[in-house]
C-alpha cells in the first residue's frame, strides 16, 4: 500500500498539539516525527496511506487555525517519499511508534 508524509508546522505549541490531535483521530496515521523548529514553531509529522494522510492533513491544519493564538506556518504532504529521502529524514516508524500503526 502506497504511504506517504504529512507535515505540519506552526507558530506555538496549542497549535501544533490540536493538530497533532486533530490529526490521529481524523485519520489512521502514526505520527513518526515532533520538534521544535525556529522562534516558536513546533512541527508534527505523520505517516500512513496516501488515502488516509490527506484528510489527516486537512483536520490538523483546521484543528491548528482555530487554536486560540495559533498560526500555521507551513504544511506538506509527501506521496510515496523514495527511499533515500526516508534514509535522510526521520521520517520512517520505529520501534516506539510501531505499536501504533
Amino acid at each position: 500500500m502506497p504511504q506517504a508524509v504529512g507535515v505540519i508546522q506552526t507558530l506555538g505549541f496549542p497549535a501544533v498539539l490540536a493538530a497533532a490531535d486533530a490529526m490521529v483521530k481524523g485519520a489512521r496515521v502514526t505520527i513518526v516525527y515532533f520538534d521544535k523548529a525556529e522562534r516558536g514553531e513546533f512541527l508534527v509529522a505523520v505517516r500512513g496511506p496516501i488515502s488516509e494522510v490527506t484528510p489527516s492533513v486537512e483536520a490538523g491544519l483546521k484543528a491548528a487555525t482555530n487554536t486560540f493564538g495559533g498560526e500555521v506556518v507551513s504544511h506538506y504532504i509527501v506521496p510515496n517519499p523514495p527511499e533515500n529521502v526516508l534514509a535522510v529524514l526521520p521520517l520512517e516508524y520505529t520501534p516506539e511508534v510501531e505499536a501504533f500503526r
